[in-house]
């Protein structure tokens, strides 16, 4: 009786896992559609195009933000565990950095490869450009005439003693200005620019570059680098003092009779341990794309890095230049060798 009970028991849970297995159209739950970002920039505009991107897509779109190498060293804290899709950050030095630790993935795509130039992307897929921004020498409207600018090495001749206003070296837009110099010219020679811009400034490196436009404006020197952004960003300000210090100065986009103007960029890589890689790339793509391009263009004054996207009005009011065509991820590899001619040279 009891094997008989038994065996009832055995065949009625085998008819019932049967039945659960064949009934037509019962499926597991399909997983959330998601993608979890990383980003560093701080910008409205950004999360506007996350919203644009769910709207279109039907997929949720949750943001993480912090500061400088913050979000690298969380993400290499986490390791697998790590839920981040997507990292978003400024300065190819930081995304090689975050390469060289092993956080992102290679990835390929003919979209993003016909949408970010090859210098402005990771050769092994690592990592693409978002924006672009031109570093180039602001001049007093008033004391300094074009024809006296030419190139950045030039910003070390004696004639310019007293008159550099730059930031620290422990800024990683200098730093990657450095290694485009190093990459170019050798040791040698960019230890020597170095020390002649030391010897030519108008006062300790400090502040951002805003405080740089805004130093020139009050007369504590005269010539100052830059990234273009900002004085797109002063230009529209709503404190008149900083619109001001923005009309005082006039932009010169150095080496144009050469390699062309050094430009950096914000972009992006998939993290290695991406939950939902396939969502991240759908992001990258769209992010590169000709509709979130031009809204970056238009609202942060950023270059476009997609060639069929136009610059903004104010942008393009500054006149067209040839932009150095070295490929971004030297900067990176170059990176400590620059810090070093940094302090051999006594830039604090």
């Amino acid at each position: 009786m009891r094997k008989n009970l038994i065996a009832l028991i055995i065949t009625g849970l085998a008819l019932m896992a049967w039945q659960g297995c064949a009934t037509p159209g019962k499926q597991q739950a399909e997983p959330e559609k998601v993608v979890n970002i990383y980003t560093h920039r701080h910008y409205d505009t950004d999360q506007q195009l996350f919203d644009a991107f769910e709207k279109q897509t039907g997929i949720k779109v949750n943001v993480v933000k912090a500061a400088d190498d913050e979000l690298i060293n969380r993400m290499e804290s986490e390791g697998p565990n790590c839920p981040a899709d997507l990292l978003i950050t400024v300065d190819a030095g930081r995304l090689y950095r975050a390469q060289e630790r092993g956080l992102l993935q290679t990835v390929t795509s003919p979209s993003l490869d016909a949408q970010v130039p090859a210098n402005l992307r990771d050769p092994q897929g690592h990592w693409y450009g978002l924006t672009r921004r031109a570093r180039v020498i602001a001049y007093s409207k008033d004391r300094v005439k074009p024809a006296d600018l030419s190139t950045y090495e030039a910003l070390a001749d004696a004639k310019w003693k007293g008159k550099v206003l730059v930031r620290s070296s422990d800024n990683l837009y200098n730093q990657s200005l450095m290694a485009s110099i190093l990459s170019y010219n050798g040791e040698e020679a960019t230890l020597g620019w170095a020390k002649g811009i030391v010897a030519n400034m108008a006062r300790e490196p400090k502040g951002n570059d805003r405080d740089q436009v805004k130093a020139i404006a009050a007369g504590e020197g005269d010539v100052a680098l830059v990234n273009t952004y900002y004085i797109g960003l002063l230009s529209t300000s709503k404190d008149e003092a900083e619109r001001q210090a923005a009309a005082a100065i006039r932009i010169f986009f150095p080496n144009q009779e050469g390699r062309g103007t050094h430009v950096n960029i914000s972009g992006a890589g998939i993290a290695r341990f991406a939950p939902h890689p396939e969502y991240a790339l759908q992001l990258l793509e769209f992010l590169t794309g000709k509709e979130a391009q031009s809204a970056f263009a238009s609202a942060n004054f950023e270059y476009p890095v997609n060639p069929a996207v136009e610059a903004d009005s104010l942008l393009k009011s500054w006149g067209t230049f040839r932009s150095d065509t070295l490929n971004l991820s030297v900067l990176g590899k170059l990176n400590k060798d620059a810090v070093q001619i940094f302090d051999k040279a006594g830039w604090k």
